[in-house]
């Protein structure tokens, strides 16, 4: 990349990021979030009711630290099966006994659907290392072509 164009990009990231844009007041969000993901849909019965006439799922509830909520970088909580209100997007607690009753009428293995996703348990650190690689790549000096003089 010649120097202009980099000079040129420079004063274009100064101008865009500067506390006087309204880029430069942007904040990207770091740190720990809960992650909700459905893993089983209940049947619409009374069984699986609330009080406000929905109804609940089947969801995997976890903590991890997480860079603008699409970049998660590790896992800070373990996942646990919550019950799950999708319009709300609110979990409830389902005591261990009354879990694996309704975990053995359903049919569903506990170790198999109680499971972070792969992109939140890998997927994050791989963009991670990627985007490091490209940086320090961009520090590393380059070899200068040698230049031939060519008789006219």
């Amino acid at each position: 990349m010649s120097t202009k164009i980099k000079f040129t990009v420079l004063i274009l990231l100064g101008v865009l990021f500067s506390s006087h844009s309204s880029f430069g007041r942007a904040k990207i969000p770091v740190g720990e979030i809960e992650v909700l993901k459905k893993v089983h849909d209940f049947p619409n019965t009374e069984e699986f009711e609330l009080s406000s006439g929905r109804y609940i799922d089947l969801a995997t509830k976890h903590t991890e630290f997480n860079i603008a909520y699409i970049l998660p970088l590790w896992i800070t909580k373990d996942p646990e099966l919550v019950g799950y209100d999708e319009v709300e997007d609110t979990y409830y607690e389902i005591p261990e006994a009354e879990l694996n009753a309704i975990l053995a009428e359903q049919k569903l293995d506990k170790e198999k659907i109680n499971q972070v996703p792969f992109y939140n348990k890998y997927g994050g650190k791989a963009i991670a290392l990627v985007i490091i690689a490209i940086i320090i790549y961009g520090m590393l000096p380059s070899k200068k072509r040698p230049v031939q003089a060519k008789e006219m």
